[in-house]
């Protein structure tokens, strides 16, 4: 499997001569992300990020409840619940839904908030923003770019060197060690 890996790797490139980005078998045969892989982006020609669209049946079927409710729905898990606000380990947060990265460790801080912080995303195509007007407030929702699911939400409280903190729900992610 290893030498298959290299030899493919060798050959990765498209007509365009881009690299092709590694996907996984969970991705190759839609099955449910595992902490276990990362799963790349792969881009169309025009150099977009190829989306995951699935059916609310399909969703179902692949989440949990919480996770569900979170990434489909909007919800929010209960501050201080959740496995990733304390994980101090090496490695990438990777997209629960789908398994796109999008934070590395290395801009993971503690904030005091129960959820895990973050000072910027892995790529800023990876997340998308849009406005949040619930409970009476504006807001900045923060989705993954791939599949549309709700992380959480960013504030411009963080630390230097960006000032902002992504406040993301730990049911919405994965984290892959180094």
């Amino acid at each position: 499997m290893k030498y298959l890996a290299v030899f493919l790797g060798l050959f990765a490139c498209n007509f365009s001569g881009e690299p092709l980005q590694q996907v996984s078998r969970a991705e190759a045969v839609n099955v449910s992300i595992t902490t276990d892989s990362l799963i790349l982006p792969q881009y169309d020609g025009n150099k977009r990020l190829i989306k995951v669209t699935k059916t609310d049946a399909e969703w179902k079927k692949q989440l949990n409840e919480l996770e569900y409710n979170v990434l489909r729905q909007e919800g929010t898990e209960r501050a201080f619940s959740g496995d990733l606000w304390k994980n101090h380990a090496q490695g990438t947060y990777v997209c629960r839904g789908c398994g796109l990265p999008l934070f590395s460790s290395t801009t993971k801080f503690e904030s005091g908030t129960g959820w895990p912080s973050f000072w910027k995303p892995l790529k800023p195509e990876y997340v998308k923003e849009n406005t949040d007007n619930a409970y009476g407030m504006t807001r900045t929702e923060v989705e993954c770019a791939r599949c549309g699911g709700h992380l959480g939400h960013v504030f411009d409280d963080g630390p230097k060197p960006t000032g902002l903190r992504y406040c993301m729900n730990s049911v919405s992610m994965n984290f892959v060690p180094e």
